[in-house]
């Protein structure tokens, strides 16, 4: 072989393999960890988080007491289908009173969404009153096993 024709094919094979690189395109904004730790709950309005983090591209559709910032990372690797390899959701929700009520973090580990982190966690206790909590668990008192461990 010449030295044109193995310089050229050396040339073919690099650009055939630069085509097969993978290409990434992200899309979507989520505000970083430290601005969402700086945001007090029970203090922050609407307009002190829009100022600290900006205001999201999405927000409830049914009710608009919650903003969701969404962020993905997406793959493309030659001639196979584009594969997200990364997606972060932060929803921020707001109490009636349009104060800052509850940030939470959820990722996207093998096709399902998981929570990865949660400032305020939601308790049933406040859905019920006293009365009501004591009628509730009143049928779950087992008379023979209270007995059985008296005696």
């Amino acid at each position: 072989m010449t030295t044109i024709a193995k310089r050229l094919l050396v040339a073919v094979l690099c650009f055939g393999l630069a085509a097969c690189a993978a290409t990434y395109r992200n899309h979507g904004y989520v505000p970083e960890p430290e601005a969402l730790a700086a945001l007090d709950i029970g203090v922050d309005s609407r307009e002190t988080v829009e100022a600290a983090v900006g205001r999201p591209a999405t927000s409830g559709v049914e009710r608009s007491d919650a903003w969701y910032y969404v962020q993905s990372r997406v793959r493309h690797y030659g001639a196979f289908p584009r594969r997200t390899i990364d997606r972060q959701l932060v929803a921020l929700s707001f109490a009636p009173n349009g104060t800052l009520a509850n940030i939470e973090r959820f990722g996207l580990e093998r096709g399902r969404v998981v929570p990865l982190s949660r400032r305020v966690t939601a308790s049933s206790i406040r859905d019920f009153g006293l009365i009501q909590q004591i009628f509730r668990n009143f049928g779950r008192i087992n008379v023979g096993e209270t007995l059985a461990d008296s005696i």
